[in-house]
């Protein structure tokens, strides 16, 4: 087993959780499931601003099927590790997703609140289908039942920066994923 990479930064200290070739393998792996799961449909992917934008633009990427691009944005964290426990959007999407199937597309899942939250953005529409995909999972930090279709990964309850997600609105751009220890 080799050795996690880690670096410094501004004091802190970043131990890689999942490394970048790990991420594209299961990004993979979910594309070809969602393009067998959607063949001979055309879905749109809803991707959940900002921390999804990279998972979904990989993601479809690797599909080999039609689909379509829409995003919606929601905070729950307002500039620190620790989630506020309530969400807010700041951008609903601008798709007819009447007798559509929806992808949404989240970087990370932890307390449901998200989910829940987008599970309701919907309600009063009629999609053919809703579905939920997130990279992330931190399955031990449920606050409300929710449920996911499809996972990248399982991770503890860490925070985590990289591959999309940030700390501050910085980190995003690191090619791996990381865990900031204190």
């Amino acid at each position: 087993m080799s050795k996690a990479k880690s670096f410094e930064r501004d004091g802190e200290k970043y131990v890689e959780l999942i490394s970048e070739e790990k991420i594209n393998k299961r990004v993979k792996e979910l594309a070809k499931q969602l393009s067998d799961d959607y063949r001979d449909k055309c879905p749109i992917l809803m991707g959940v601003l900002n921390g999804a934008f990279i998972f979904l633009a990989d993601l479809i990427r690797e599909m080999d099927i039609d689909c379509e691009v829409d995003f919606v944005k929601i905070s729950s964290y307002g500039g620190g590790r620790v989630s506020l426990g309530f969400i807010k959007s700041k951008k609903g999407f601008d798709s007819d997703v009447d007798g559509r199937d929806v992808i949404v597309v989240e970087d990370i899942a932890d307390s449901g609140r998200s989910i829940k939250f987008l599970e309701k953005m919907f309600a009063g529409t009629n999609p053919a289908s809703l579905k939920f995909v997130s990279l992330l999972l931190k399955e031990d930090n449920a606050v409300v039942d929710f449920k996911l279709d499809y996972v990248g990964f399982n991770i503890p309850t860490k925070f985590v920066v990289g591959y999309g997600l940030d700390f501050d609105q910085k980190e995003r751009n690191l090619r791996s994923i990381y865990v900031i220890e204190e």
